[in-house]
């Protein structure tokens, strides 16, 4: 009886002793769980955040390159064309000029002295960029084009389209759109797009945005 006594306490000892290993295999298992979607939750945050502020560059580029609009504008207004100096090799902002265009033309000083309104050109490279302009900045390519809309009177009331862009007491609706892509580590990592809608003064004096 003894012997039997022991031999029931040695398996009922081995019982409990396999339940606990068991029992620690199992919360073994399920904090390792927890840690791993511990670690990768942090992980997307961090990348979450690295992408957040990434778009964040880009557009920042983008409404840098809106501000180098308007001065585009208001020097082409007061020299009667686009300075030489956007021209030059190495400028920044730099004027393109599409391929096909006649020596001594600018589409862009066209488009902003009136001789040429309301263009379907983009900044878009997607869509075949027809853009007027690229301005680097850092690690961004910012594409941008500018379009004359049309002229009013100061009043407020409508005006041709024609007639030079010195005209006193005229007021002219440019569109500017721009759009920045970062190409860190020679592939794109972000891209960002701004449009606004500008009113100057034909005298070039002045820009203030509309939309």
């Amino acid at each position: 009886m003894l012997k039997q006594g022991r031999i029931a306490r040695r398996a009922v000892l081995g019982r409990e002793d396999g339940i606990a290993m068991l029992t620690v295999l199992m919360l073994t298992i399920i904090l390792t769980v927890i840690g791993v979607a511990a670690i990768t939750s942090t992980s997307l945050d961090i990348k979450m955040a690295g992408g957040e502020r990434l778009r964040e560059s880009t557009l920042n580029a983008a409404e840098a390159c809106m501000s180098s609009g308007v001065q585009i504008i208001q020097q082409t207004l007061q020299n009667g064309g686009v300075p030489g100096t956007l021209t030059a090799a190495g400028a920044n902002p730099s004027i393109t000029l599409p391929l096909g265009t006649a020596p001594g033309q600018n589409p862009l000083e066209a488009e902003i002295m009136g001789q040429s309104n309301a263009n379907a050109d983009s900044a878009d490279p997607t869509v075949g960029s027809t853009r007027n302009a690229v301005l680097t900045i850092s690690t961004y390519t910012v594409n941008m084009d500018i379009d004359r809309l049309y002229a009013q009177p100061m009043s407020g009331a409508p005006a041709a389209f024609g007639g030079s862009a010195q005209q006193a007491g005229v007021q002219i609706i440019y569109r500017i759109d721009c759009y920045a892509i970062s190409s860190a580590g020679g592939a794109t990592q972000a891209a960002g797009r701004v449009t606004g809608v500008y009113n100057c003064v034909a005298t070039g004096q002045s820009c203030q945005r509309k939309i």
